[in-house]
C-alpha cells in the first residue's frame, strides 16, 4: 500500500540505499513487496504530457491526483481525460510559471512526470526532489554543466527516486541488439553510431493554430513546441538532443557501469535549412519578418565521443533539412556489425562472406524478454510501444522501492553532451573532457539495465 506522508522521507532513504547497493546486487534481488498504487501528478500536459497521461490512465496501479500547466485549455483537456476514464477530478494548477511548486506541496503526490519546455527541466526536477517527490523527467540536453551537477547533487542529497524518461532505449530492435551485444555476438565493442536525424521544420514552425506546420511562425505567434523549441536553434549551436541516439549505445558500452566517456569533439555545418524553409514556404517569403532571423544551429552537427575503454561513438544531430526520419544506429565490434538504416547485419563466420544479411531472424531469436512479456500491453502506445516501457519502468521501480534503470547519472551524462558540444564547436572543434558525475563510482557499478522482465 502507499506509505503515509510522514513516512515518505524514510521511503526515500531506503530507495537511496538500494541504489547504492546496485554495484553489488542484481536489481531483482532488491525487490521488496511492491506497493499497490502510485499517486502520480503531471507538470506539463501539452502534446507530450498528454501522451503520458493517457498511458497512466490505462494502468490500474496509478492514481492521477494533480495536474499543472500554464495553458488552461490543455490543463482542462487533461483533467477531462482523467474524469472520463473514471478517475477523480485532479487538483489543477496554472497560476503562473511557479504554480508547480504548490503542486509539490500536496500530500497525495508520490511522484511527478515533468514534460515541459527544456529550460524548466532541471529547476522543476530539483524542486521535486527537494520536496521528496519522485521524478520522471522528459529528455533534452542541458544548458550548462552546472545543471547536470544540480541534478546529481540533489538526488544524492535527498535520495529521492529519479528517472530520465528516454524511450528509444526500449525500442524493440534496439533491445534485441542489446541482447546480442551482451551475449558477445558482435565481439568486443569498437565503434557505435546514433543520432537524432529528423526533419523538424514543421515542428519548429507552424501557423499558430495547429501543432505542426501550416506556416512559418514561432515564439509567441507559434503553437506548442514552436513557442519555445525554435529559440534554441537561434541561440545555440551544438548537439541539442542527444539522448535518443546515445541512450542505447550508452547501455551497450556499460557507461557509468565499468566504463565512462572521456572526451568529445563536435563540428557543425553552416546553417541554411530553417531560413530556406521560411522563404520558400507559401505563407513565408523573402519579405516575411522571420526571413531576417539568424539561426545559430548548424544544419548537421557531428559529435565524436571517446570512452575510457577505447570505444568511439559518433552522434549526428540533423533536424533542419528535408530528410526521412532515422536514428542511424550502428553497432560494430570485433566479430560483426549491425545497422538499423538497412535493417541488416554481418557476423563473421555466420553471415555470408562480405555480405549483409537481413536482421529479421535475429530480431525474433534475440527478442528481449521485456517485449515478450509486455507486447500486448505495449501495442498502441506511443512511438511504437516504447512509451509504455519507459512509464512501466518508472512505476514498477517506484512500487518496489528499487533502483531506477535510467538514473540521475545517466541523465547528467547524456545531458552534458549538449553543452560540451557547444563548447567544442565554439573552440574550433577542440576536444572537451567529460565530467565524472559518478565521482568514481562508475568503476565498481555493475550493468543493470534490461537484466529482468519486470522493467
Amino acid at each position: 500500500m502507499i506509505l503515509p506522508e510522514n513516512n515518505r522521507r524514510e521511503f526515500i532513504k531506503k530507495s537511496a540505499l538500494a541504489g547504492l547497493s546496485l554495484s553489488l546486487l542484481n536489481p531483482i534481488e532488491l525487490f521488496a513487496e511492491k506497493k499497490d498504487k502510485i499517486k502520480l501528478a503531471f507538470i506539463g500536459v501539452g502534446a507530450r504530457g498528454t501522451n503520458h497521461v493517457q498511458l497512466a490512465l490505462e494502468r490500474k496501479d496509478i492514481e492521477i491526483t494533480a495536474l499543472c500547466d500554464i495553458d488552461e485549455s490543455v490543463l482542462n483537456r487533461a483533467a477531462d481525460m482523467v474524469v472520463k476514464a473514471g478517475g477523480k477530478t485532479p487538483t489543477l494548477f496554472n497560476k503562473g510559471d511557479y504554480a508547480y511548486r504548490d503542486l509539490l506541496k500536496l500530500k497525495n503526490v508520490d511522484a511527478v512526470i515533468v514534460s515541459t519546455p527544456w529550460l524548466w527541466h532541471t529547476p522543476m526536477a530539483v524542486d521535486a526532489m527537494n520536496a521528496g517527490v519522485a521524478v520522471g523527467l522528459e529528455v533534452a540536453g542541458a544548458t550548462d554543466i552546472q545543471e547536470c551537477w544540480d541534478l546529481v547533487e540533489t538526488q544524492e542529497k535527498t535520495g529521492t527516486p529519479f528517472m530520465i524518461l528516454e524511450n528509444v532505449i526500449y525500442r524493440r530492435d534496439v533491445m534485441a541488439i542489446f541482447n546480442m551485444v551482451k551475449k558477445g555476438m558482435f565481439g568486443e565493442m569498437i565503434h557505435l553510431e546514433g543520432g537524432y536525424q529528423h526533419d523538424l521544420r514543421a515542428v519548429k514552425f507552424n501557423d499558430g493554430k495547429q501543432l505542426y506546420g501550416g506556416g512559418v511562425e514561432f515564439g509567441e505567434k507559434g503553437m506548442s513546441e514552436a513557442r519555445w523549441r525554435t529559440q534554441h536553434s537561434i541561440n545555440r549551436n551544438g548537439e541539442l538532443y542527444p539522448t535518443h541516439g546515445l541512450g542505447p549505445i550508452h547501455m551497450m558500452t556499460d557507461i557509468n557501469r565499468g566504463n565512462r566517456y572521456s572526451y568529445l569533439t563536435s563540428t557543425a555545418s553552416k546553417a541554411r535549412g530553417l531560413h530556406d524553409y521560411i522563404v520558400n514556404h507559401p505563407k513565408g517569403g523573402e519579405d516575411h519578418q522571420n526571413a531576417d532571423v539568424e539561426f545559430k544551429l548548424g544544419d548537421v552537427v557531428t559529435t565524436v565521443i571517446k570512452t575510457v575503454n577505447g570505444e568511439t561513438i559518433t552522434l549526428n544531430h540533423d533536424t533542419n533539412l528535408p530528410r526521412p526520419y532515422s536514428l542511424g544506429f550502428r553497432v560494430q565490434g570485433t566479430k560483426g556489425i549491425w545497422m538499423d538504416l538497412n535493417n541488416s547485419l554481418h557476423i563473421e563466420g555466420v553471415s555470408p562472406a562480405h555480405k549483409w544479411e537481413s536482421d529479421e531472424k535475429y530480431m525474433k531469436e534475440y527478442d528481449h524478454k521485456l517485449w515478450k512479456k509486455y507486447e500486448n500491453q505495449a501495442a498502441g502506445a506511443g512511438h511504437g510501444g516504447m512509451d509504455f516501457f519507459v512509464i512501466n519502468a518508472f512505476i514498477e521501480a517506484l512500487k518496489r522501492e528499487a533502483p531506477m534503470p535510467l538514473d540521475v547519472y545517466d541523465c547528467a551524462t547524456w545531458s552534458a553532451v549538449t553543452c560540451l558540444s557547444e563548447e567544442s564547436i565554439a573552440q574550433g572543434s577542440t576536444p572537451v573532457p567529460f565530467p565524472d558525475f559518478t565521482k568514481g563510482k562508475w568503476i565498481k557499478r555493475k550493468p543493470d539495465f534490461g537484466m529482468n522482465d519486470i522493467y
